[in-house]
């Protein structure tokens, strides 16, 4: 008899964890999704293609100008004298080292900035993703990285996408 009163109060606890759970509210977010969708990143990736185009243009010019002299030196190599062949080489090398070094500027240059946006965006996402958690009542939210699959009622990253665009 006692097994069977204890048996009855597991299955009664049981039973109301599942209504408790039933009845939580869950979400989930795309973090990251939500950053990048943003009418603020979107502008700021323009901005960023603006300031960084003339380098990254000059890095595509260093590239070519490289291939070229690689090209000519296995072409041309062996109807070149040792000495054009030296020059040509050093000058390849020379080019190599530059678009070394301006690729590694650029890119600091470009995390940089990236960081200095993701400071600025930041706290505008925190308070937009607490205003739409707050005003759905969540339980619990999920980062949609966790998430294999999620039916587009559960996602609120959309939500807090038009949150953060209408707080500017």
């Amino acid at each position: 008899m006692r097994k069977f009163i204890q048996v009855a109060l597991i299955s009664a606890l049981a039973m109301a964890s599942f209504t408790v759970a039933a009845e939580m509210k869950i979400a989930v977010l795309d973090y990251q999704m939500a950053l990048l969708e943003s009418d603020s990143a979107k502008a700021y990736s323009v901005d960023a293609e603006k300031k960084f185009g003339t380098q990254l243009q000059r890095l595509r010019n260093l590239e070519a100008e490289a291939k070229r002299l690689q090209d000519r030196m296995q072409k041309d190599g062996e109807k070149l004298g040792q000495t054009e062949m030296e020059k040509l080489d050093l000058e390849f090398r020379q080019k190599a080292r530059d678009f070394q070094a301006e690729s590694k500027q650029l890119n600091d240059a470009k995390a940089r900035a990236d960081r200095e946006m993701l400071e600025t965006l930041k706290p505008k996402l925190d308070k937009a993703v607490e205003s739409v958690l707050q005003g759905g009542g969540y339980d619990l939210v999920i980062d949609r990285s966790a998430v294999v699959d999620v039916k587009a009622e559960y996602d609120i990253t959309r939500q807090v996408i038009e949150r953060l665009n209408a707080s500017r």
